[in-house]
Parts: structure tokens; C-alpha cells; sequence
């Protein structure tokens, strides 16, 4: 969601923080903002819109901009609309503040200093955080923050500066991801270790209620106490990669075709000598679970569907899979012989930390599925499996879905061979499915493109699209949907084909589309059957089958076919047309495909 980039150095600040800034782009925002310090004043720009308005308003008054400390932000609304009065940062004559997170007392704070006589501009909780920041200082900026953050309720980030220190950032955090970049004669501020990793690869990693004060040639951490800390520096072995195309029109296609690359990556690091090794011995009493929670939000949810049904099938154990905004307000039953697992991409995902932390208090063995080294949750579950997808700039996940899903295979089958629910050579098997799927992947991409892009360009003239299928393709059938509401903004549903005619079948008119997806030949006949159902209502179909069934299939409707395999690993197919068709129709309707409107990358507020 929202980026904090910070600078102080002997680089000219505000084009650092606008480099830092267009780095973190791709996790979505809606205005941005700059504050420098010019002749021991805070000066403060910010604009709605994309980073080009703000550059055009620093190049317009570039000898005020000419400094070497700054703080940034791009901001996704939370409270308030976009507007300028709500960008970030917010500036008194005394202080400037950028901040992620939700201040939640903000109203009771907003009312208290409205009495000492202080006037607001905004719609935000932000501001609060400045005015109180204004109100207590006393010359002393650390015990200034320090007894600001007393007042505090919520989740903050906070990059802060303060008049007369010219040459410092404050950075104080509690839940909320802040970095520190260590440089040479010069150190940064980030909310995403990817803004800085141009730089430099060695960084803090601020925990929860630690302030660091930041000087070009310093970095010093305290805890809420005061007290200095000694941080472990950690190092960055990759580079992000989220300014190149290489090529492509999108960073979304980018990554679809990036998929077979990382399955393999995946493979060969994680099945050794025919059978899936996940280093699963890291987690307590692996063998005495009983149930497994599964809890995430948006595709991670629907990765997790189908981790549900492999679980169960292959290893035999119980699988609940919760929506993490309601897992934590649901009263969970959670006990010594449950295993939750929390999967994100970012590691940052609020709710999905929120019902890591629950679990973790209620002394529950937790595992996490996610992307992002040094993430919160990569730093808080027992265990973690990271998918190593990549950076992943498009907001609409595609090689991160499936590296998660990936690693969920292989979890069921390695949980199954420990608990000896399968034969050896079953799993020998089973492994050997999934190894032929990045080369299936790299068909679908070289010889499916084209036709998946005329059916998507007959597609969007639907305004209603209705997903259905069986078994593992009702699964996939939800993340199509999400894919297509996210990017083409149409009313995209999808229903497990066998309840259409429980209700859903009355919204199917001649003006709707339904797109049936039959991969599972055991569930071919019962599909058919409810694919006619949708069609004798004047459904138009659009069929996405695995070869060997379509012969089965009444003319009359749209067909695309893919090459057949194990039933199990028909989803990897499948979702890489889903995704090729949501990009060409949001492409067709010339709506932007990496940044879709009113999304973020990485939801860090609940």
C-alpha cells in the first residue's frame, strides 16, 4: 500500500526520494508528496496523481528542493478521499510526518488538540500524529516521539522530521514495515526493502515500537524506553527488478511468463531424489497434528482452496481454509495439535499477521507460505517456506499465486509421504506430475497466446461473466473471477457449478457469459451436464477443457483446449489462460492492466 521513502546524504534529496518512490509504484497509490529542509524551514510539496505531477511541481520550484534530507510518500486513502490536504506528508511550522498504518484514536486525538487550539486541514488520522508531534516538542525530538507514541493507538510507520535538524531523520515503527538502508555517507528510509536495494543491500530491520534517528554518517535504534539497541545488520543477496519490462507491454505479462521459470526454480530446490523435501523438520510435533488451518486473503485464499483439497486427498488431515479479516473475530478452536498456515506474498498482509499473532498466543505451531525475505511474518511464524517468486510489481498476482500453490502441492504430498497416507510410489509419482508442468506451461504460452487473446477480445463485451466448475476448477474458477473484477472491473462471479440451480441460475440470461472450466475428468459427466443447464438458459459458453473431454462436448459454445495431464495439476494449466484472458480483456478495454484503480499491492491495514 503505502510507500515511506526517507534520504540524508550528500545526493540531492528530493531525487532520491522521487527514484525510492517510483520503486514502490507498483504497490499502488492515489498522491505523493515530498518535505525537504531549505534554510532551516520544512518545506512541504505534494500533489494527487501519479509521481510525474510531484516531479513537475519540484522541478517548479527546484532551488527550494536543492537538499540533502528528505522524506516521501505515496499514499493509498484510508481516511479521507485523495486529495492534496490528505497527501502526505503532513507539515506544522515544527514537524512533518509521512505514515503508514491506522492511527485508530485519531478522533479523540483530533478533539483533544482542537481544545489546545490547533486547526486541521485534513480528512486523516495522519495529521493528528503531526500535531501531537508539534504540541509536545520541547527541542528534544527522541523524547519528543517517545512521549508522543505513549498517546498512540494503532499501526504507524512513521518517517518524521523536525525543524533545525537539518541533517537527521526520525523513524519510529509498531507493526507497520519500516526499513533502515545502510549506505556510505548517506542512509535511507523505506516501508519496502525493493525502493532502496539500487543503493544499497544492507539494512535494519526496525521492530515493533523501535525509533531510529538517521544521519548521513549514523544510525542509532532505541527502544520505547530510550534505551540504544544493538541491530543485527542484514544483507540483501538479490536485486529487485521492478523498473524492467524487458520487452513486454505489461510487468503483468512479464510475470505470466515468468511462471514456468519459477516452478522450476521451485522444483529443483525443493524435490530431491523423486520426493518433496520442505525441511519440515523445523516444525514441532509435525506428526501429532490433528487439523490445519489455512488463513489468507484474496488469491492467497483461493491458493489455499486448493491446498485444502490436496491436503486432504493425499495426506488424509482436515484442512479449514478462514478469511484472515474474520479468522481473529470468528472464534477459532485452536489447539496444541493445530498447524496454522498463514500465506502472503508480502509477508506484511495485516489481517493474515493478525491471525499468525493469534495463533502464536495461543502456542499453536505456525507456518508461513510467503515471498519477501525479513518480512514481519517471515520473522514471526515457527517455520516459513519461501516461494522465491521474485518481485512481483503488477498489483494483480500471477507468478506469486503460483508459486504458492506450488508449494502447497508439494506440502500435501510431503505431509502424505510422512504420514504414510500414500505408497512410495505413488508419491514418486505425484512428484513426477508437477516436474512436467513448466514445460506444459511454456506451451500454453507459446501456442495458446493468440487464441486466449481473441476469446478475451470476444469477452469484453460482457458486462456479466459468471466462473463455474467442479472440484479443484471451482478453486480456480474464484481466482478467474478476482482476476477479472481486479483487472477489467466487470461483474465477475464464481459459483460451484453443482449450485447454480440453487439461486444463481436466475441471473443467467442471454446477456451473460459463463465461462465452464472442466479439467476433472471424474467430474466430467455431472459438468456437462450443468454447463447444458446454463446454456439452455441462453448462457453464452466459453468451455476451457483438458483435450481428451472436449470430444464429449455439445457444439454450439466457445471452446479452448489444453493439453491433458494428471487431474491434480490440471489448476497450473488452467490459471495461466485465466490470467492471459483477464490481461487481454482489461487490455481490450484499455483499462491499466498493472495498476488497476483502487487496489494496493500490499494491504498493510486492516
Amino acid at each position: 500500500m503505502c510507500g515511506i521513502a526517507g534520504y540524508v546524504g550528500t545526493k540531492n534529496a528530493s531525487e532520491v526520494i522521487i527514484e525510492e518512490l517510483k520503486r514502490m509504484e507498483y504497490r499502488g497509490y492515489d498522491s505523493a508528496g515530498i518535505t525537504v529542509t531549505h534554510k532551516d524551514e520544512l518545506f512541504t510539496l505534494k500533489t494527487v496523481g501519479k509521481l510525474n505531477a510531484l516531479e513537475e511541481l519540484i522541478s517548479a520550484q527546484k532551488t527550494k528542493l536543492n537538499s540533502h534530507c528528505a522524506i516521501g510518500h505515496t499514499r493509498w486513502a484510508t481516511h479521507g478521499k485523495p486529495s492534496s490536504a490528505n497527501a502526505h506528508p503532513h507539515t506544522t511550522p515544527k514537524v512533518s510526518v509521512v505514515h503508514n498504518g491506522i492511527i485508530e484514536n485519531s478522533a479523540e486525538l483530533k478533539n483533544k488538540l482542537i481544545k489546545l487550539g490547533y486547526e486541521f486541514e485534513s480528512e486523516t488520522d495522519t495529521e493528528a500524529v503531526a500535531k501531537l508531534l508539534d504540541y509536545y516538542y520541547n527541542g528534544d525530538p527522541v523524547e519528543t516521539i517517545l512521549c508522543t507514541q505513549k498517546e498512540l493507538v494503532g499501526t504507524y510507520a512513521l518517517g518524521i522530521m523536525f525543524k533545525g535538524y537539518d541533517d537527521t531523520l526520525f523513524a519510529l515503527r509498531k507493526e507497520s514495515p519500516l526499513i533502515v538502508g545502510l549506505g556510505n555517507n548517506e542512509n535511507f528510509l523505506c516501508s519496502d526493502l525493493n525502493a532502496i536495494l539500487n543503493y544499497t543491500n544492507k539494512y535494519y530491520i526496525l521492530e515493533n515500537n523501535e525509533l531510529a534517528v538517521i544521519k548521513k554518517d549514523s544510525v542509532a535504534v532505541f527502544d520505547q524506553n530510550g534505551q540504544k539497541l544493538d541491530k543485527k545488520i542484514n544483507i540483501a543477496t538479490w536485486q529487485a527488478d521492478v523498473n524492467d519490462k524487458h520487452g513486454f507491454e505489461h510487468f503483468m505479462l512479464k510475470e505470466i511468463f515468468e511462471q514456468p521459470n519459477v516452478l522450476k526454480e521451485i522444483l529443483k530446490h525443493n524435490i530431491k531424489n523423486g520426493l518433496p523435501d520442505l525441511e519440515l523438520q523445523a516444525l514441532p510435533n509435525l506428526e501429532e497434528i490433528e487439523k490445519i488451518i489455512i488463513v489468507a486473503c484474496g488469491s492467497a485464499r483461493y491458493a489455499g482452496l486448493l491446498g485444502k483439497y490436496w491436503i486432504e486427498k493425499f495426506a488424509r488431515l482436515p484442512v479449514e481454509v478462514e478469511i484472515a479479516s474474520e479468522f481473529r473475530y470468528s472464534y477459532p478452536i485452536l489447539t496444541s495439535k493445530t498447524l496454522v498456515i498463514c500465506i502472503s506474498q508480502s509477508g506484511e498482509t495485516a489481517d493474515t499477521l493478525a491471525a499468525l499473532r493469534l495463533a502464536k498466543l495461543n502456542n499453536v505451531p505456525t507456518l508461513g507460505i510467503i515471498n519477501v525475505k525479513g518480512s514481519s511474518m517471515s520473522r514471526e511464524a515457527d517455520h516459513v517456506i519461501y516461494t522465491n517468486a521474485g518481485a512481483e510489481v503488477a498489483v494483480a498476482s500471477t507468478k506469486a499465486y503460483m508459486a504458492q500453490i506450488c508449494i502447497l502441492y508439494l506440502l500435501a504430498v510431503e505431509l502424505a509421504f510422512k504420514r504414510k497416507t500414500l505408497q512410495e510410489s505413488q508419491i514418486f509419482e505425484l512428484s513426477k506430475d508437477i516436474l512436467d508442468i513448466p514445460e506444459k506451461l511454456l506451451n500454453i504460452l507459446k501456442d495458446n497466446l493468440k487464441e486466449v487473446e481473441n476469446l478475451a477480445n470476444f469477452c469484453s463485451q460482457f458486462s456479466n461473466i459468471f466462473f463455474i466448475g467442479r472440484g479443484l476448477d471451482s478453486a480456480i474458477a474464484k481466482e478467474g473471477a478476482l482476476k477479472l473484477k481486479e483487472l477489467a472491473y466487470i461483474n465477475a462471479q464464481s459459483y460451484v457449478a453443482g449450485e447454480l440451480k440453487h439461486g444463481p441460475i436466475s441471473l443467467i440470461t442471454e446477456n451473460a457469459l459463463v465461462i465452464s472450466l472442466l479439467s476433472q475428468e471424474r467430474l466430467q459427466k455431472k459438468m456437462i451436464s450443468n454447463i447444458l443447464e446454463a446454456q439452455a438458459r441462453g448462457g453464452q459458453i466459453l468451455l476451457i477443457s483438458k483435450e481428451k473431454i472436449l470430444q464429449n462436448i455439445p457444439a454450439q459454445m466457445k471452446t479452448l483446449e489444453l493439453a491433458s495431464c494428471n487431474d491434480d495439476v490440471m489448476p497450473f494449466l488452467t490459471v495461466v489462460v485465466l490470467q492471459l484472458f483477464a490481461y487481454f480483456v482489461a487490455k481490450t478495454l484499455g483499462h491499466d492492466v498493472d495498476k488497476p484503480r483502487n487496489l494496493a499491492k500490499s494491504v498493510t491495514v486492516e
